[in-house]
């Protein structure tokens, strides 16, 4: 194993800063000053110019996405751009690429970079902070955020991909098939022998139902993959949607699953789930018949977590959520078992 996996959390930032600063050329900002934003898989650094100018630099953890893959999403997003839809400006290098490869002696391995325009502005929401108890505002998050769900999709149905646009699907095989695209939750290694053997039954079930599964532009096509809450920001009366490193083919359902599927447990959970239908619906049809298979959907989004916990099981990360991503996904797993 290489040192640089050795070091902690902050000491691999500070690697990573040394390659931010080197790559900073590709955009003819050299000297810039960088901070670092967050740092879970992908490192983000903040960057201000000497003239008051601000953006926000990405590195790529290596072997989630080829480089297609991440040009793809930024195609993707540029082209949300175009549309009217509020997410952030991809700043092409000074010789025009959206994405660059770096290598750097404090780090193992090549990395992908890309830059952004820099966000102004608060996350919309978090798990940690819990939805609260104050309907009202708990209506008018969820209600944006199913409004800008449902402006996503009606932006991905009319939008053909260019040639070569390459990202991974949210289908039948990326959740439960073989070899899913977060990995064999079924056999991740945490689980005791009964949870492994329910993780298996509900996979089979959840198979069954996605088996020639309507794939239609109504029903399927781009999503984000993880729209909650903390992956909007807002400034004044402009929200922002941003992250969209798991964003894939999939089922629309899947993307209201993934919004809902962590509050489930608190008291707001209906006034939310509710908003969150209503503020789509005001943006795009979403009938009655097609909401009975919400439920299938947070099943299957239950089981990703499974995956991303055993494919990334080194990380501090995945050892702390681990024990509660695991009581989730059995509760849920058996919730949607007794639904027949």
């Amino acid at each position: 194993m290489s040192a640089f996996y050795r070091l902690n959390p902050e000491q691999q930032s500070q690697c990573l800063l040394q390659m931010a600063a080197q790559a900073l050329r590709h955009w003819s900002l050299q000297g810039s000053e960088l901070n670092l934003v967050k740092y879970r898989e992908n490192a983000v650094y903040r960057v201000d110019t000497a003239d008051g100018r601000r953006y926000a630099l990405r590195i790529h953890r290596p072997g989630y996405h080829s480089g297609a893959a991440l040009r793809s999403e930024l195609q993707w997003m540029s082209a949300l751009a175009e549309k009217g839809i509020a997410v952030p400006e991809v700043i092409p290098t000074v010789d025009g690429r959206l994405l660059v490869s770096e290598s750097h002696l404090a780090v193992p391995e090549e990395r992908d970079i890309d830059l952004f325009a820099w966000i102004d502005g608060e996350q919309f929401g978090s798990v940690e902070q819990g939805l609260g108890d104050n309907a009202e505002r708990i209506e008018h998050l969820y209600s944006t955020l199913g409004a800008m769900a449902a402006r996503l999709h009606n932006g991905s149905s009319d939008w053909i991909p260019p040639e070569g646009f390459e990202r991974h699907a949210w289908d039948r095989e990326g959740l439960v098939g073989e070899e899913p695209f977060w990995g064999r939750f079924w056999e991740l290694e945490l689980l005791t022998e009964e949870q492994k053997r329910l993780m298996e039954r509900v996979r089979e079930r959840i198979a069954e139902k996605l088996e020639g599964y309507d794939r239609s532009l109504q029903r399927y096509g781009l999503i984000h993959a993880d729209f909650v809450p903390e992956n909007l920001m807002v400034e004044g009366d402009n929200v922002r949607l941003i992250d969209f490193d798991d964003a894939g083919f999939g089922w629309h359902l899947f993307e209201l699953a993934t919004a809902l599927y962590f509050i489930q447990e608190e008291p707001g959970y209906t006034v939310a789930k509710q908003a969150l239908i209503d503020g789509y619906r005001r943006e795009r049809a979403l009938s009655d018949q097609e909401l009975e298979d919400l439920e299938l959907f947070l099943a299957a989004r239950a089981c990703t977590y499974l995956g991303w916990i055993r494919s990334r099981q080194e990380t501090e990360t995945a050892r702390e959520l681990a024990p509660d991503l695991i009581r989730r996904a059995c509760n849920q797993a058996e919730h949607f078992l007794s639904l027949g």
